[in-house]
């Protein structure tokens, strides 16, 4: 028998003759228990991407497709899709009780079709088309349709995953290479355009084995409609971006790091949502995600809607997406994105604009609620993943424990340091003096949190320019001033983060249109910092006094941190075992330092593991020879002392030998 045909409107606005229907909506079939309503509608339902969205399944020998949503305020949900031209009235979903569900098993829909939810709502007479929340692939901008997917993958990291807990632990080496995928190196030869996530892999796991990064960390590869946003305005949260390839394609990405040795963290944005129609705003004629009072609804900085953490169904929602991403691609970490935020009922409104908590403070409880119960969960079912929260405030306790009081992050990002360093380093090196303590006052507080060092995107967006641009100095103390950061950076206590194209000196400020500019590696000054920073990781992760106590004052010690006039510091790196012991000596100045003595706890010979003056780097090639003996006299307290050569706006590493 022929099927009819009529003319509907497509997802793209087009006119197009479509069969329908493909077959009868089922009722009888379902993937959710009544174990999964209640847990969902309790708030602690951590796997939801099993239960909700599109799912292939066969039902009495007949293939199709099981379809859930939430709905709760909607009058009718039906499915329109490709497979039935769009028709908005031939493939209702049922409502599953008092849940707030819709769902239904359509038979003959296959994986690729692309489909949307067509909602009436019970107020107002509001329809809308609205994607899938649960989506694990979409059509990509500027239709942004679901399409229906299975999530079959071979993984081949098991080598990884069974050393994962030593990899992440907080006494290992962190060393984070910081990446936008679309523009961190484009094909010119083919319009510029941004490699695909099977391109990329084998370049970026090279690069990184070859920079001795431990981890990448991606600004956030869940589906976005504006690109310009890097991902921060989420819509799809459990969908990597269609721009670079389906969802086998980013597993592919990410088990080639894993099997190259690289940990993969991704950011994570649970503040808060774009407003674009066919996503979670608004969803069926309510604030269902989102508050509906604007003065805790809408973020006036991003135009974004923002999570009600206090609807139990939404944070299933948040914490089944967090879940998904640790589960499905085998993700290291999740980077929690403007936890402050979430925090403060105020973060940037002014007095009227926001309302206060039932004790009358700007703490936004429930988002607090939700943290530690995010942290919590995640930590008992992936205890050898971390959580890392950009949080840029004095809030304390941020990576405690929850049963502490804590909020429960593995880790915390120190803005505070990014913003002192970088403001201490741009001032010219002669009035460097009358701001000391600015590159001192971070061992008041460096172990208060399990602290990140970040030097990331954020500075170098905004017409800030790129980091080297900003140092001051001619061209040869810039890149000095920049290897003599790299190297204090290394020195301090905490993990590492370094955005892309800052590792050879990007002059450009960073654009997410464009490559880094690669072709600067043929200069040997952009390849001396490159070398650097690569050496800088080796010896890293080869010297335990750098990274196992990064987070008690046993692992830290000043040597001398009051040396003003000669804008000087010198201190101690400890690791767990007495002889692991590292000095860093860092000279802020362009004049070389002659004869610097400076106290050290043992004899013998201290052999120079790193100069950021050398030739190779680029420097001057003053130092100390490879070494030199501890001379028997008692200096800064200490038992005995080298007589060291500072080189001019540089750092050195040492340690005792035998």
């Amino acid at each position: 028998m022929k099927k009819k045909t009529i003319s509907t409107p497509s997802a793209s606005g087009t006119v197009t003759p479509a069969p329908i229907p493909v077959g009868p909506v089922r009722y009888d079939i379902s993937r959710l228990t009544d174990d999964d309503l209640f847990i969902f509608n309790e708030g602690n339902h951590f796997r939801l991407y099993d239960k909700f969205g599109a799912h292939c399944m066969e039902a009495d020998g007949v293939r199709g497709v099981y379809f859930a949503v939430w709905a709760p305020d909607a009058e009718r949900v039906l499915v329109i899709g490709d497979f039935n031209g769009w028709h908005k009235e031939s493939h209702p979903l049922g409502s599953r009780g008092q849940s707030g569900i819709w769902e239904g098993f359509i038979p003959g829909v296959v994986k690729g079709a692309k489909y949307k939810y067509y909602i009436h709502s019970r107020y107002n007479g509001y329809r809308v088309e609205k994607a899938d929340p649960f989506s694990v692939f979409y059509e990509g901008p500027p239709r942004m349709a679901s399409i229906i997917w299975e999530l079959d993958y071979a993984w081949g990291d098991q080598d990884w995953l069974a050393e994962r807990h030593r990899r992440n632990s907080l006494k290992s080496p962190i060393s984070i290479y910081e990446v936008h995928l679309g523009s961190w190196m484009r094909i010119p030869e083919d319009a510029n355009r941004s490699p695909s996530y099977r391109e990329i892999a084998p370049k970026l796991a090279h690069y990184v084995q070859e920079m001795g990064f431990t981890h990448v960390e991606f600004l956030p590869v869940m589906e976005h409609p504006f690109y310009g946003s890097w991902g921060y305005q989420t819509t799809g949260y459990f969908a990597p971006t269609s721009r670079y390839g389906n969802p086998q394609d980013f597993m592919y990405l990410v088990d080639l790091l894993h099997q190259r040795g690289i940990g993969v963290i991704l950011d994570w944005v649970p503040s808060h949502f774009p407003a674009d129609e066919h996503g979670l705003g608004y969803f069926d004629g309510t604030h269902l995600y989102e508050h509906a009072d604007m003065r805790k609804g809408f973020h006036p900085d991003w135009n974004s809607y923002i999570f009600n953490y206090g609807r139990n169904e939404v944070r299933s929602f948040l914490l089944s997406s967090a879940f998904y991403w640790l589960d499905k691609h085998h993700a290291d970490g999740l980077r929690v994105d403007a936890v402050a935020s979430m925090l403060y009922l105020d973060y940037s409104r002014e007095e009227g604009e926001w309302i206060p908590n039932i004790y009358g403070g700007k703490e936004n409880i429930e988002a607090i609620w939700f943290l530690r119960k995010f942290n919590e969960e995640v930590y008992k079912n992936f205890p050898d993943v971390q959580t890392i929260a950009e949080e840029s405030t004095d809030w304390s306790m941020v990576s405690r424990p929850t049963y502490l009081g804590g909020l429960g992050f593995g880790l915390k990002w120190d803005m505070g340091w990014m913003h002192d360093t970088l403001q201490y380093l741009t001032h010219d090196p002669i009035y460097r003096r009358y701001h000391h303590n600015t590159i001192t006052f971070r061992m008041l507080y460096a172990f208060t949190e399990n602290f990140v060092l970040p030097l990331s995107h954020d500075e170098v967006v905004h017409g800030k320019g790129s980091l080297i641009h900003n140092l001051p100095g001619d061209y040869w103390q810039k890149f000095a001033n920049l290897r003599l950061l790299f190297g204090y950076m290394y020195g301090q206590p905490g993990k590492k983060l370094l955005f892309m194209g800052m590792e050879f000196g990007q002059w450009n400020e960073w654009y997410h249109e464009t490559s880094l500019d690669w072709h600067l590696l043929d200069f040997p000054s952009h390849a001396g910092v490159q070398r650097w920073l690569a050496d800088l990781n080796r010896t890293y992760r080869q010297q335990p006094a750098l990274y196992e106590v990064d987070f008690n004052w046993t692992g830290f010690e000043w040597i001398d941190c009051n040396d003003v006039d000669a804008s000087v510091i010198t201190f101690l790196r400890q690791g767990q075992r007495p002889e692991d012991v590292v000095l860093v000596a860092c000279n802020f100045t362009p004049v070389p330092r002659f004869n610097y003595r400076t106290g050290v706890p043992h004899g013998g010979f201290w052999k120079e593991l790193l100069n950021s003056d050398a030739l190779e780097y680029g420097g001057s090639g003053l130092g100390n020879a490879g070494g030199l003996y501890a001379d028997p006299w008692p200096h800064h307290g200490r038992p005995f002392s080298l007589n060291l050569t500072l080189p001019p706006l540089a750092v050195v590493f040492l340690k005792v030998a035998g």
